[in-house]
């Protein structure tokens, strides 16, 4: 049985294949902060599950971190120059997408970038606005400040859920699972070379280690 990606033919009349298009590094800091955000989520609520929750959230500010880290040195469609563009970009890309022009480049779209990047900085606020909370300081306002930039975060997560079911469809191809294999359709010479896989499992690694910390109260500083 032939694989769709396989069979897929680009704009140019040349075959599409599957091509490495995410490397180690961008799976498991998406997936990772996947798992970070809900567990954060899930854990606000208990006050016995305190530690948790400062474990997820502070873990997902570390891989906000490495991200950014990341977009900087990593591979080709890691990095922000690659899908970081101004807003006439942005209002460029939505406008043809509204007259049938999909985005032919294998990375993020503008948008996707867009959403992206914003809800890491959301993240970023989150952790911050939370430690705050910990330490007490500005009262009630750093609280319900945490509890609004949290909510915030989770529409964008939303949105981000819906447009990337509605690019799927698009672009008939799944994009969940993609980031996964790290795989998408594309031709051979748009593929990076290098999935980085040590540097992944570094970053696995070194996330489970900062959240078992948290956990075990070795980092009081954070959570007292």
């Amino acid at each position: 049985m032939n694989n769709p990606l396989n069979d897929a033919v680009g704009a140019t009349g040349r075959v599409r294949q599957a091509i490495m298009v995410w490397d180690m590094p961008v799976r498991v800091f998406h997936w990772l902060l996947v798992i970070c955000f809900a567990g954060a989520w899930l854990s606000s609520e208990s006050e016995r599950w305190a530690l948790i929750h400062y474990a997820f959230g502070y873990t997902a500010c570390l891989l906000v971190l490495i991200r950014l880290v990341w977009g900087l040195i990593g591979t080709r469609y890691a990095r922000f120059g690659q899908f970081l563009k101004s807003p006439r970009a942005v209002i460029e890309h939505f406008m043809a997408m509204l007259r049938g022009h999909l985005h032919h480049d294998v990375g993020h779209n503008p948008a996707g970038g867009l959403v992206m990047f914003a809800l890491m900085l959301l993240i970023l606020l989150i952790g911050f606005t939370g430690y705050l909370s910990v330490k007490e300081l500005l009262g009630n306002f750093v609280s319900e400040a945490h509890e609004v930039v949290a909510s915030l975060a989770l529409g964008l997560v939303i949105v981000h859920i819906i447009a990337a079911i509605g690019m799927s469809l698009i672009e008939k191809q799944n994009l969940v699972r993609s980031m996964v294999s790290g795989k998408k359709q594309g031709m051979p010479e748009q593929g990076i070379i290098y999935p980085q896989y040590l540097i992944g499992t570094l970053i696995f690694l070194g996330a489970l280690y900062f959240f078992y910390l948290i956990l075990s109260g070795r980092l009081p500083s954070l959570t007292q």
